[in-house]
């Protein structure tokens, strides 16, 4: 029983893919498909030399999608077998639809560029931001929070990492309150906004009318979603969940737990990074867990 998992955005490196490209010249066309798609250079931007541009949402969207695609293809075509269920973390949920055949590549590559866009203009800049606590768990976290009301649970990780987003000026606050409930680190993250919170609700409103008219089909491989963590199958609630999922918390660690009771035995972290792979390893300490 074998799971595939998509990274999410800060996974993102310049010149990701291109070893493959190198030896694989055949996968170059999904580099294309994406520059004809968006109409503009984005293998360029993967393959240059400047970071910042790279790391843009509207950039980082798109070109982890790609690479994340063009190497589960390549995956595929070495492992013909059946995968019993997907899951991506945030952006990577995205990616997972188009290998459940939810949604084309092209549909998927334009939809995430407008996801990007849009969530870095909904809030802004240094209005918002993003923080990683070690060593509490999310109950601590909340209890410590609790006035301000400002800053919420954003990524549920693992059982000792979980990212909190929100306003910058709740964020720093709740840095040292953190510490004094017992957390070992909080790690202020270098992002362009607070992803997963309310305070990009103008986003999430803009992504529902900006996909009204794309069509999302019955998956041939089942989903788990970030919003329910749960199995989903019909195309208008996978629709509805990865709208939701732009304001509300990524729920990974019970992601796994669903996974590991749907008996799966072997993941595999199809994506530039292995961030998955180190993550799931603290959840559940006994599955086979591997990336590409």
């Amino acid at each position: 029983m074998k799971a595939l998992v998509f990274p999410g955005q800060g996974s993102q490196k310049l010149n990701m893919g291109k070893e493959l490209i190198e030896e694989n010249p055949e996968y170059e066309k999904y580099l294309n498909i994406a520059n004809e798609t968006l109409g503009y250079d984005l293998k360029s931007i993967i393959f240059g030399d400047d970071l910042e541009t790279l790391t843009l949402s509207e950039n980082a969207q798109p070109a982890i999608l790609a690479i994340s695609y063009m190497k589960y293809k390549k995956y595929m075509e070495e492992n013909e077998e059946n995968i019993e269920v997907l899951a991506g973390h945030s952006l990577g949920e995205w990616t997972a639809l188009v290998v459940a055949g939810v949604i084309s590549y092209e549909e998927a590559l334009k939809a995430v560029h407008i996801r990007g866009k849009y969530m870095s203009e909904s809030c802004k800049p240094g209005e918002g931001t993003m923080a990683a606590v070690l060593g509490l768990d999310a109950d601590s976290i909340r209890s410590a929070l609790e006035n301000l009301p400002n800053v919420v649970v954003a990524n549920h990780n693992s059982l000792n990492q979980i990212v909190i987003s929100g306003k910058t000026s709740e964020i720093e606050q709740s840095i040292q309150l953190l510490k004094d409930k017992g957390a070992k680190r909080v790690i202020p993250l270098n992002v362009s906004g607070p992803f997963h919170s309310p305070l990009i609700q103008n986003a999430k409103i803009r992504m529902r009318e900006y996909l009204e008219n794309v069509e999302f089909s019955q998956p041939k491989i089942p989903i788990i979603q970030n919003y329910t963590a749960k199995v989903e199958t019909n195309p208008r609630e996978i629709k509805e969940n990865i709208i939701q999922q732009i304001t509300s918390s990524v729920r990974w660690v019970e992601t796994i737990e669903l996974m590991d009771r749907m008996n799966i035995k072997t993941i595999v972290e199809i994506g530039p990074t292995k961030v998955l792979t180190k993550l799931n390893k603290s959840i559940i300490k006994d599955l086979e867990l591997l990336s590409v």
